[in-house]
């Protein structure tokens, strides 16, 4: 049997996975372990954060973009459930659970979990981040290969949504660049 490259207490005890960490077999992923060799991307990130959990989890905001590599591990972990999804979620500290209405296309499956995709996450940090993670914003435009076009179709074709003027401003302040590429901030 072939182990999952990212393991968790329900792979082995947490015993053996400190065993296995001091030895330097795996290393520390949010919580949970990933394999050395193992070349680490979204879909390690994503079992990191939600294997374990309820599978109606989305991973959304911060959580997100860490997910899509475009931010830092966050210290809060942010997830969202649709509002049929009837969780049962225990109550934790350091996450965030929100209840959201999401189109079609707004969510994708990495590895048998839920993410927001780049450009719904782009859109969700606009609106409700303070303050606005730019540099992430432009990581997630840059990894979904999307211009300032796509998000303002995006934002457009959303009615009635909460601080969309907000989202707008931060993202015409975004894609400043002649071209409508997000520009990359020297400051990380």
């Amino acid at each position: 049997m072939r182990l999952s490259p990212v393991l968790g207490d329900a792979d082995l005890s947490p015993v053996e996975l400190q065993a296995a960490r001091l030895d330097g077999e795996v290393y520390e992923l949010a919580g949970a372990f990933c394999l050395i060799g193992e070349i680490e991307a979204p879909a390690h990130r994503a079992r990191a954060v939600l294997g374990g959990r309820s599978p109606r989890l989305i991973a959304e905001l911060g959580t997100a973009a860490w997910i899509w590599g475009a931010a830092a591990e966050p210290l809060r972990l942010e997830f969202a459930v649709t509002p049929d999804a009837r969780a049962r979620l225990v109550p934790a500290e350091q996450i965030t659970v929100r209840e959201i209405v999401y189109e079609r296309d707004d969510v994708c499956v990495l590895d048998g979990f839920s993410v927001t995709t780049p450009l719904r996450t782009i859109l969700d940090l606009a609106r409700f981040t303070e303050p606005f993670d730019a540099a992430a914003a432009t990581g997630l435009a840059e990894i979904g290969g999307l211009d300032a076009d796509d998000c303002r179709e995006a934002l457009a074709s959303r009615r009635g949504i909460p601080a969309k003027r907000r989202a707008e401003r931060r993202l015409r302040a975004l894609f400043e660049r002649p071209g409508g590429r997000a520009v990359r901030s020297s400051g990380g």
